[in-house]
């Protein structure tokens, strides 16, 4: 946790989303426990989704493009046999079969498919944008929009559990990965259609849901004076981009914006492209993020400044 010059809360929170809450939702209530402070989150959930919601809260806000990266562990369940027009069950059902007839060596084979580097189709009702529209706009509508596949990657695919039709998955996947998309070809792949009947987010990057606070739980730990301790700061959600010290004369040029050459720069790792990293001052206060350009010897570009100018 990191408080600006008026000590206000700053940093992420961990929130556990609860069923019916939009991630817009979860963010207007975080702002108005905190009094307009600046709130947003990184990784959105459909609303019937529960899990893991980091909420970024003050200057957190603009390091989000640097968590949206992250992988993301999620807990779903496979209603095999039914295929939904939104394919999750918020959706109109259009097709229905007896799915008895799959046996688990089938479904594990076809699984083994769905591992690793792939192209996805986003689903109507997302909100990507084609022509400048949310496709699920396009999708109320009752029209169909031409749209591209995304590449993307699932990095681990195994079966929990499996009660008749329901089948419980557990993915770890890059981010943009839609589940409910995954879990319809995986319905597709098996001859019987499916859909995705629950989903909960149980990671995002290090963020878990063991960690995870309710917003009942946020404000009653705001209400006791204890939620300060329940913020994590930027320095450590940063914590995979090296860091380079500046001394006193070259923390100031970081935080007017100006590109530095610090001596400390030659020991990170080489890169054949630009390389993010933190800037500290000699306290360790996390002063900025740079570009490490490894074309110019030395040379640091500063990207974001996330402190504020001694007085």
């Amino acid at each position: 946790m990191t408080t600006d010059q008026e000590g206000a809360l700053e940093g992420v929170l961990i929130v556990y989303k609860e069923a019916g809450w939009t991630s817009h939702d979860v963010v207007a209530k975080v702002r108005s426990l905190l009094h307009g402070s600046k709130v947003g989150h990184a990784g959105t959930l459909d609303p019937s989704a529960t899990g893991v919601l980091p909420i970024l809260v003050g200057r957190a806000t603009r390091i989000a493009e640097y968590l949206i990266d992250w992988d993301k562990e999620y807990h779903a369940v496979l209603r095999l046999g039914e295929t939904t027009d939104t394919q999750d069950a918020t959706g109109r059902v259009l097709t229905k079969v007896d799915p008895c007839e799959v046996p688990e060596d089938m479904l594990q084979a076809v699984l083994t498919r769905f591992r690793g580097v792939q192209q996805q189709l986003p689903p109507m009702y997302s909100a990507v944008k084609v022509g400048g529209q949310p496709l699920y706009k396009a999708a109320r509508a009752g029209k169909t929009v031409e749209r591209e596949e995304r590449s993307i990657a699932i990095h681990q695919l195994e079966i929990l559990a499996g009660h008749g039709r329901d089948v419980a998955l557990r993915i770890v996947c890059s981010k943009g990965t839609y589940i409910r998309t995954l879990c319809a070809d995986i319905g597709q792949a098996v001859g019987v259609g499916g859909h995705l009947l629950t989903l909960e987010r149980r990671r995002v990057g290090p963020l878990s849901i063991e960690q995870a606070m309710t917003i009942d739980q946020v404000a009653g730990h705001l209400t006791t004076g204890a939620l300060r301790g329940q913020f994590i700061s930027l320095d450590q959600l940063l914590f995979q981009l090296p860091a380079v010290v500046v001394n006193d004369e070259q923390a100031q040029r970081v935080l007017h914006g100006s590109p530095i050459f610090p001596m400390g720069a030659g020991q990170l790792p080489s890169s054949p492209t630009a390389v993010s990293v933190r800037l500290k001052d000699e306290a360790g206060r996390l002063l900025a993020i740079g570009t490490h350009d490894t074309g110019r010897v030395g040379s640091i570009r500063i990207h974001k400044v996330l402190s504020h100018l001694s007085h």
